[in-house]
């Protein structure tokens, strides 16, 4: 049996003692998250029926507790779905509130749904990402923690009556993170307009340069994109393409071409939520090799938001569990959130 609760602080005023449980997709990033904190995941059962229906259980009282549900929406630790896994969560959120839970907080990395979060010009289409929040906050839930969500206006489809979203921003911590263990950067170049002010926060935390892509898609087709041109110089110069998806890899490896073909010298990507779904690592590998042919250096670095293994040498993670840690530490004690994602003694990838 797991400690449900952490040892007091002198001054510290927690809402209700504090408990960490996860779905299984999500417990490995939880468990990290939970060591962190000096405390132990609950106890729970996690059932798929021949079916294709699911139950969570709990095994221990949560009765007036505190609780935070991890899940990982996406990911290759098993073969789940992302809706398999967003219903498994839906259940464990439902388990917790009938078990008499005083908080619920679900976990959510990475939030499904989040960049269909407007009809973007087609009339006859759902909104997945309010769809998402109306499901989460039926089935119980108080607030919803995400990871540099895709579009901060997701906020606005939460009824705060009901609940929230707590969303984690990580430029301050990955930026002093990329330059502590990456050489210098000359231009820092942001995937498109909508990425814009991210891209400045790294760019004067590297004293560099700022640079952006401005994109064409075609949104009757999923994962494509028509043109991409360059809006700076970057010629002869070292860039750092940041993004907070790179999903199939398609829209990358065309910023990476646009950036060569306007005379780039070595690329390095820093991603927040790097999916790697179809051929994407297989594309990325082709760029490397062509880095090396040609004389230049290409290596990208994601967060563990999504789990990689075997990555090849040419891609690193920045580890963010430490900061998650902190962050559900000050909500149990009603403390500030920004005051964890501006201290940048958590920069550390340790």
């Amino acid at each position: 049996m797991g400690r449900l609760a952490m040892k007091k602080k002198p001054n510290e005023h927690r809402r209700a003692p504090i408990a960490l449980m996860a779905c299984d997709s999500g417990r490995k990033f939880a468990h990290s998250v939970a060591s962190e904190m000096g405390i132990d995941l609950l106890t729970t059962k996690e059932t798929w029926f021949a079916c294709g229906e699911g139950k969570f259980e709990i095994k221990s009282n949560v009765r007036g507790h505190d609780v935070y549900i991890f899940q990982s929406a996406v990911g290759k630790q098993d073969e789940r779905s992302v809706y398999d896994r967003f219903l498994m969560l839906l259940h464990a959120v439902e388990a917790a509130a009938l078990s008499d839970a005083q908080y619920i907080t679900a976990v959510l990395p990475y939030y499904p749904g989040a960049r269909q979060d407007k009809r973007k010009g087609r009339s006859r289409e759902g909104i997945s990402a309010g769809l998402f929040a109306r499901l989460l906050q039926s089935a119980g839930v108080s607030r919803v923690m995400s990871v540099e969500i895709h579009n901060d206006s997701i906020a606005g489809m939460f009824n705060p009556s009901l609940a929230h979203l707590e969303n984690v921003f990580l430029t301050n911590h990955f930026s002093k993170w990329i330059k502590s263990n990456h050489k210098s950067f000359d231009v820092v170049v942001s995937p498109d307009v909508g990425y814009l002010e991210r891209a400045r926060a790294f760019s004067e935390e590297l004293s560099a340069d700022l640079a952006a892509l401005s994109k064409e898609r075609d949104y009757s087709k999923a994962n494509s994109i028509f043109t991409s041109n360059l809006i700076g110089e970057v010629k002869d110069r070292d860039v750092l393409l940041v993004d907070d998806i790179v999903d199939t890899g398609g829209s990358v490896v065309s910023s990476i071409q646009e950036l060569k073909k306007q005379g780039a010298k070595n690329i390095t990507i820093a991603c927040v939520h790097p999916l790697m779904n179809g051929d994407c690592w297989k594309k990325l590998e082709l760029i490397y090799k062509k880095s090396i042919s040609e004389g230049w250096h290409f290596n990208m670095t994601g967060t563990s938001v999504v789990e990689h293994k075997d990555s090849p040498a040419w891609y690193t993670t920045y580890k963010i569990e430490k900061l998650i840690a902190r962050v559900l530490e000050k909500i149990n004690s009603r403390g500030s959130v920004t005051s964890v994602q501006d201290n940048s003694s958590l920069s550390s990838n340790s």
